[in-house]
């Protein structure tokens, strides 16, 4: 368990894509991550194929300081958390410290508003491609890979590869 003394934040909305969620948590735990999911509420959210989470945290009752990394599942999440000012704190808050940040698919779409992606080297779903560019990212069509402390993957059939770097990346 090579992530015994981690403790990682996952962001959960209503809308979230289930794989990029559910498989990234269950990855973290196997690993034995803490896992904490945040949310701006604690009730159960859907996700974009009915599968149910729920917050274990409010976004404005952590701190970055708590956390060695954060991660951005896809879905329609993203485009909801991309507009709060706590989660958009929570998150510079990790990267500052140079926690990791791992992002997947349209996960992307909150450090972009986060404004921590210029210069840096970044993958999602072509829908975001532009969004990341426009916000000074480089685009880069790969499945997934390690840029500085952030982590990034592609869309679902890259879960595997997104999860391996994701877990070196905090190891």
């Amino acid at each position: 368990m090579r992530l015994g003394e981690k403790k990682v934040a996952v962001l959960i909305a209503e809308g979230f894509e289930d794989l990029e969620y559910w498989v990234t948590v269950m990855r973290l735990r196997e690993e034995g991550a803490e896992v904490v999911t945040v949310g701006m509420s604690l009730e159960p959210v859907k996700g974009k194929n009915a599968l149910e989470g729920s917050a274990d945290a409010l976004a404005a009752d952590v701190s970055a300081s708590e956390f060695d990394g954060l991660v951005v599942p896809g879905g329609w999440a993203p485009d909801k958390l991309r507009r709060y000012p706590e989660v958009l704190d929570l998150v510079r808050g990790v990267h500052a410290g140079g926690g990791i940040i791992g992002v997947i698919c349209h996960g992307g779409l909150v450090p972009i508003s986060a404004g921590i992606v210029g210069g840096v080297r970044a993958t999602g779903s072509l829908g975001i491609k532009d969004d990341l560019v426009n916000a000074g990212a480089e685009w880069a069509d790969e499945a997934a890979f390690r840029d500085g402390n952030f982590v990034w993957g592609r869309v679902v059939p890259d879960i595997p590869d997104f999860c391996r770097e994701l877990v070196e990346a905090l190891a």
